[in-house]
């Protein structure tokens, strides 16, 4: 895979100081991938950047029940989660 074209990016720091930098589209504001400081190298692409409805459904939840409104209910099933 290659990433092209324009990207303005966003540096948000987490409650711990680590970094997340997000590069989106500067025309729509669409988050099209993503780095973590904490894991040099590697580039997160958002499932929802795909346009394919075949593409394999997500085998990993990174979520934190601290963070989630009480409205919100994860009922996805077995994923694996974290926090």
């Amino acid at each position: 895979m290659s990433i092209q074209g324009r990207a303005a990016e966003f540096t948000r720091v987490g409650d711990e100081g680590g970094r997340v930098i997000y590069s989106f589209c500067p025309d729509c504001g669409t988050t099209v991938h993503y780095r973590i400081d904490v894991q040099p190298g590697l580039i997160a692409i958002p499932v929802g950047a795909f346009a394919d409805p075949s593409f394999p459904p997500p085998f990993l939840s990174f979520y934190h029940d601290s963070r989630r409104c009480e409205w919100v209910e994860v009922r996805t099933e077995p994923l694996a989660t974290f926090g």
